[in-house]
């Protein structure tokens, strides 16, 4: 009899259901027919063939990954589902900005469990993201009217990165030139205080930690930070100190709770001038500490300053109004080391999932449950002063300062956990207690008996409620309206909020609709069997303070995760925390500035960059105190060698750090990496790798076995995190032994519930809010590398290579391709010219872009790293008949464009000028172009199968900055709007 068993640990090459049942099969496109077919169009037999002649041969990793096999979709999840049941779900009242949640049922199927919304990428190509683009305009409209002030930003990271993107505005916005000190109210949240350290220290800013009521202002300060309630539960009435901060000439930031703000007075009313926060207690999930969306808002006079990135209503090219990304939009490409943030993406999944809580729920909605968790926070406060303990947070909203005795607080927390309950250590004598959406009458009874010491109580619910207190102060309840848009008052059943999602996401073009070919964002097949763990409540409900023995099973999913990682690329230690790329990069420069310090070498602060490089190097560089220096390319589009050793040699004394991708920004293995790294060594720098290519070296080379010391990676990116429509995403970082001690710092977690914190000697300190990151999405890239394993892993490197190949082959007789190898091959993307359409048609790469659209396409990345061209990245993930379809519509629009050459077709009026086209031009009004509305709408035999419409016309980017409005009043008002 044949045993058809297959266990975990089993490959499922060995098995007879290794055809039907091999992830590996299923996640990269091609089949093997298909495979041969490509190759032999490059002139070549095999795969390994075409990395011999793509990938140098002196890097190339000559061994097979050290990794376990290859398991199933069902034998991961069964094993995944074993580490999960080792963590331990208690209540948790712990706070400091983390709460357990309620998210409706309709927006965790229908967003966060929907390939449409979390397949999609940053709408860079606004005319196909209207969707996700209303939905970010719901958020800002949501954070304006909470908070009271005029603009706010489509998200940020979590609330200490905004809290420290704050700072960073105010220094550079304070006329004081003399001013270089920072105040933070000690009422703020631990890690947030922890983040604003890391961040102020390499700028030379001093951050002053004290009580808002007895500083004096002797000592010059840019700007201070407010906790609203303070992270002990008590409401301040901050207007006194804010005025004496402004005539001092410094910005005031206040870290709201964005619940609190529907019962108490918004800090743009009492002259805050900026607002952060997180938006997580909106329907997000707690997941051991993200991923959630931070907010930022601030005045109208600062808009050219807020970080990230804003929403704004503009107007197509019929006059519709239309959303696009506004202002400072990627502002690291065009301002690079003089940009005053590394931020280049947002939380936007996690956006839209609170802007839809708000939707759902609406003002009266979200009124009642601010109320309700308030009336349980009140009546829980009296109840324990019947027991005789001493409630030092009043005024409060939903967090309690409970004063249990000397030396008493650490065994109340112990007996809280013998019931399955999380309190927060305050002090010897003190405990925290922070309700929540979840909370129950019967928590708060559970809560008092605990405290009682017994179940018998000496009072009655009844009781105690009608002695309760339930009124805030007069300064501080809120007396203004807030969300009322229509959107936020119009959706309040399931069926109209579920149609109105639909309509949204219709309007969007994912990886559930066609291939998104962007050079170096590598939009490849996010699994449902990587997604589906991510709502799993073993991982979701978790606090990221809780003690680690209630995490135990994250911590081996980390420790697994670590091992896999560091096997991948060679280095000795990993650090999960940076929860984006631009925190990936910030992080590791700052672990190589830490390291010089340590030796003595302070005055190393030279860090060169490639002038191909992302923006964001740069922009992270000079965050870190670091001076920039730009490398030449040559023409081929390599480093300039001569140039690089001429600057490594000037600055040797300096130099701190080379920022370099590999492959190189411009898509090529450069032959001289190892060159590159030693040239740095030995001037006495480090080598960081900008890890935004990894997807092509998995599997055959590992950076830090050719020179790199540092690498961030990008998990959203290589490892199959969904982009999802621009965020979340994680940025490890992988060191070398000797950058091992100063990665960031977790030592928070391990002593705040005990008053045991210890601090690692030389760590950079906290770079995000939450120990390990953006904790409950790396169940996903966990989940790729067990189903893929080393064999699967490799091959999808090898495939990625090959599909970037047979595009760049198939159009070149139409487009040249920008730089090659030495062998006339490119890496895992190509670098597609289109200046000779500029020439002869001028045709636009815009133009090229926006006709894609209607083939059904998205655009690959336009006019960078070079201007006039587009980069294609098409991942292993694709099928060679989408790779052929996207080469179709490639050579179609050629044929356009020689047509507007020939004179055939009028130069001004034609289909590529006049793309996208919408259902509406097409079938409304009468139709007076020098082209069908075939041409306009079926450009290609597959649109007529299914046909994706673009929501609105080509957009008018430059109307939109001059008449900026960024809240859901535009939609309507901004039709016509006042000169």
């Amino acid at each position: 009899m044949v045993n058809l068993e297959i266990t975990p640990t089993e490959p499922a090459s060995t098995t007879v259901l290794a055809a039907t049942d091999s992830f590996v099969n299923r996640h990269i496109g091609p089949n093997r027919q298909e495979i041969a077919q490509m190759l032999s169009i490059l002139g070549l037999s095999t795969l390994d063939e075409l990395v011999d002649k793509t990938v140098p041969a002196a890097i190339r990793l000559e061994r097979k990954l050290n990794l376990p096999p290859a398991q199933s979709e069902y034998a991961a999840l069964t094993q995944l589902k074993s580490i999960a049941s080792k963590n331990k779900v208690y209540r948790s009242y712990i706070g400091m900005g983390y709460y357990d949640c309620i998210t409706p049922p309709v927006i965790v199927r229908n967003i966060l469990e929907n390939p449409g919304w979390y397949t999609a990428y940053t709408p860079y190509q606004a005319e196909i993201a209207q969707g996700r683009l209303e939905a970010l305009l719901n958020f800002q409209t949501m954070i304006i009217e909470l908070t009271g002030l005029e603009i706010a930003n489509a998200s940020l990271l979590d609330e200490g990165t905004a809290a420290a993107e704050a700072m960073s505005m105010s220094y550079g916005l304070c006329k004081n030139k003399n001013a270089h000190a920072f105040f933070v109210s000690s009422g703020c949240h631990p890690q947030t205080i922890e983040v604003i350290k890391t961040r102020a220290y390499p700028l030379g800013i001093e951050i002053i930690i004290g009580d808002h009521h007895n500083f004096d202002f002797e000592t010059p300060i840019f700007g201070a930070l407010l906790q609203y309630p303070a992270t002990d539960g008590t409401i301040y009435n901050y207007r006194e100190f804010i005025t004496k901060a402004h005539q001092a000439g410094a910005l005031v930031t206040v870290a709201a709770d964005l619940l609190s703000l529907a019962l108490l007075t918004p800090p743009g009313e009492f002259g805050a001038d900026i607002a952060v926060g997180s938006a997580q207690r909106f329907g997000v999930p707690m997941g051991y500490g993200g991923p959630h969306a931070a907010y930022f808002a601030t005045k109208d006079a600062y808009k050219r300053q807020i970080p990230g990135r804003i929403i704004g209503v503009s107007k197509d090219a019929q006059g519709k109004p239309a959303l696009r990304l506004a202002l400072q939009t990627r502002e690291q490409h065009i301002r690079r080391d003089k940009a005053t943030s590394n931020i280049c993406t947002a939380q936007v999944l996690l956006a839209v999932m609170a802007a839809m809580y708000a939707v759902y729920h609406g003002p009266q909605g979200i009124k009642q449950i601010a109320t309700r968790v308030h009336q349980l926070t009140v009546i829980l406060a009296t109840g324990l002063k019947h027991l005789k303990y001493s409630i030092e947070s009043e005024p409060f909203f939903d967090t309690l300062h409970v004063r249990v005795g000397e030396q008493k607080a650490k065994t109340m927390i112990e007996t809280a956990q013998k019931h399955h309950i999380n309190l927060r250590f305050l002090d010897d004598a003190a405990v925290g207690i922070s309700l929540d959406e979840t909370t129950t009458l019967q928590d708060v009874i559970q809560l008092w008996q605990i405290f009682a010491g017994q179940d018998e109580l000496p009072f009655t619910v009844e009781e105690i409620a009608k002695s309760a207190k339930f009124e805030f102060p007069e300064a501080l309840k809120r007396t203004s309206d807030y969300l009322t848009d229509p959107v936020f008052n119009k959706y309040h059943s399931e069926t109209e909020l579920l149609r109105y999602l639909h309509q949204l996401e219709s309007k969007d073009l994912a990886l559930n609709t066609s291939m998104i070919p962007l050079g170096s964002c590598t939009m490849k097949l996010n699994a449902t069997a990587e997604m589906i763990p991510v709502t799993w409540p073993e991982f979701g409900k978790l606090h990221p303070f809780v003690p680690l023995s209630q995490g135990e099973g994250y911590q081996i999913l980390f420790q697994q995760l670590e091992t896999w990682l560091a096997q991948i690329t060679g280095f000795d230690a990993i650090s999960l925390q940076p929860n984006a790329g631009s925190q990936g990069e910030y992080a590791g420069l700052q672990v190589i500035r830490k390291y010089h310090e340590t030796r003595g070498d302070k005055d190393r602060n030279i860090c060169l960059i490639p002038e191909s490089a992302h923006g964001t190097n740069p922009a992270s560089a000079v965050m870190c105190g670091m001076k920039v220096v730009a490398v030449k390319c040559d023409k081929e589009g390599n480093i300039d060698l001569d140039d690089l050793r001429a600057k490594a040699e000037k600055h040797s004394q300096n130099l701190a750090a080379i920022m370099v991708t590999y492959p190189s920004t411009h898509g090529v293995f450069e032959e001289g990496i190892i060159d590159i790294c030693n040239i740095i060594h030995q001037h006495g720098g480090q080598v960081y790798m900008d890890g935004a290519n990894m997807n092509a070296q998995v599997g055959l080379c590992r950076p830090a076995e050719f020179g790199a010391d540092v690498c961030h990676l990008n998990l959203h990116k290589t490892f199959c995190i969904p982009h999802g429509g621009g965020g979340p995403g994680m940025g490890p970082i992988g060191v070398k032994s000797h950058l091992a001690p100063f990665l960031p710092d977790v030592s928070l977690v391990l002593g705040q519930l005990t008053g045991e914190q210890g601090q690692w000697q030389d760590t950079i300190g906290a770079i995000s809010a939450a120990p390990w990151g953006s904790a409950s999405i790396l169940v996903i890239s966990w989940m790729y590398i067990a189903m893929m394993g080393a064999e699967g892993l490799t091959e999808a490197t090898k495939v990625a290579i090959l599909n970037a190949n047979y595009i760049a082959k198939r159009l070149e007789p139409f487009y040249p391709v920008l730089y090659k190898g030495t062998s006339g091959l490119v890496a895992h993307e190509c670098i597609i010219d289109l200046h000779p359409l500029k020439k002869r048609a001028d045709i636009e790469v815009e133009d090229v872009a926006k006709r894609l659209m209607d083939f059904g396409f998205h655009a690959p990345t336009v006019s960078w790293p070079v201007m006039g061209t587009i980069m294609v990245e098409p991942t292993e993930s694709e099928s060679k008949e989408e790779l052929d379809r996207f080469c179709e519509a490639m050579i179609t629009i050629y044929e356009e464009a020689k047509a507007i050459e020939e004179g055939k077709i009028d130069p001004k009026n034609n289909p590529l000028k006049n793309a996208p086209h919408t259902a509406e031009v097409l079938i409304c009004g009468e139709w007076n172009r020098p082209y069908s509305r075939e041409v306009a709408a079926y450009p290609a035999p597959w649109t007529k199968q299914y046909k994706f419409w673009p929501a609105v016309g080509r957009i008018d980017n430059a109307y939109g900055d001059r008449n900026l409005v960024c809240s859901c009043e535009g939609m309507d008002a901004y039709k016509n709007p006042t000169p």
